[in-house]
């Protein structure tokens, strides 16, 4: 279908900042734009406590944002990865939805503020999420959390973490995850699909803006074909969690995301494909302006507490 008029308006209020290109900016000059997606996000809802802890990692410690609603009883966890292409983002951008979650699942959200590429190379964003994922269900309890009801999700480079934190957790046994959710999410680097052709300019995420973003994350052209950095070569995708996989129709991403529930399927993973038609990439967090961002978060919302109830009447 054609491109949704919400978007075309945010393309167009894009195209009148008169930005330059994201490959012409620096990664500390395109972090200040932060502040304009985080807008886009709507009024953030109140929630019963939201607080920061200082997690553990290799090499030194980052910042979780934990969102805890009014309700009673241990929760359930929902473990979410920002997305940036590894090199921005940040907590406050994707305040608005985690605080909506938090509310509409009755879950406990957990933030991550993994370290950023280029000051930090792959695969230390990964395990970062990988370690804080681990560092929740270890403390779930004095989070007031239900260490055997933990999801996991993020959305484009987060979405690609999440996949493969799923892919980890299943070979290093030390997490059991009841569901992922996948939104937009980079499966393959060197995609060279048709939506990458035809969507390679114009509709906010470019594929030269994506080539900015692995040269700031990757070490070597050979992490691009890294199953940890491009989840769709994985060998064996079964015995992975459910998934919910997001998809935008005029995102260069799109094939490589639905080729990716396409292989889950496959491999008797339960999958949830939805394509939004009309939008295009980031349309979800900025659900401020965008009615079917609004939409898709209600989505996550049905999906989490779904698959939190089957696993509590196991």
């Amino acid at each position: 279908m054609p491109l949704d008029p919400q978007a075309i308006s945010f393309l167009n209020q894009l195209a009148s900042l008169n930005a330059p290109p994201l490959p012409e900016m620096s990664p500390q000059q395109a972090r200040g734009m932060n502040g304009v997606m985080k807008d886009l996000a709507g009024v953030p809802e109140p929630v019963a406590k939201a607080e920061e802890i200082p997690v553990p990692v290799d090499g030194g410690e980052i910042a979780v944002r934990f969102y805890t609603p009014e309700r009673e009883g241990r929760l359930p966890i929902f473990v979410y990865y920002h997305g940036g292409g590894w090199v921005l983002g940040n907590l406050d951008v994707v305040d608005a939805p985690m605080r909506t979650i938090a509310n509409r699942v009755g879950c406990i959200v957990a933030s991550v503020d993994y370290r950023l590429a280029p000051e930090f190379k792959f695969p230390v964003a990964l395990e970062d999420c990988y370690r804080a994922t681990c560092w929740v269900k270890e403390n779930a309890a004095r989070l007031n959390g239900d260490a055997s009801r933990i999801a996991i999700g993020g959305d484009s480079a987060g979405g690609n973490m999440a996949a493969v934190v799923a892919q980890l957790a299943k070979q290093r046994k030390d997490l059991q995850l009841i569901s992922q959710i996948l939104i937009y999410p980079v499966t393959h680097i060197n995609s060279n699909t048709q939506s990458y052709r035809e969507f390679s300019e114009g509709y906010f995420l470019s594929k030269a803006d994506m080539d900015w973003f692995t040269n700031h994350y990757i070490r070597t052209g050979a992490d691009a074909e890294n199953v940890l950095l491009s989840p769709l070569l994985a060998d064996d995708l079964s015995d992975l969690p459910p998934a919910l996989v997001i998809t935008a129709e005029y995102d260069p991403l799109r094939d490589e995301g639905e080729a990716y529930a396409a292989r889950l399927k496959e491999a008797g993973v339960p999958v949830e494909l939805t394509r939004y038609e009309g939008m295009m990439h980031g349309f979800v967090w900025m659900s401020g302006v965008m009615d079917k961002g609004r939409s898709a978060i209600e989505q996550v919302a049905r999906s989490l507490r779904s698959a939190f109830v089957e696993q509590d009447n196991l």
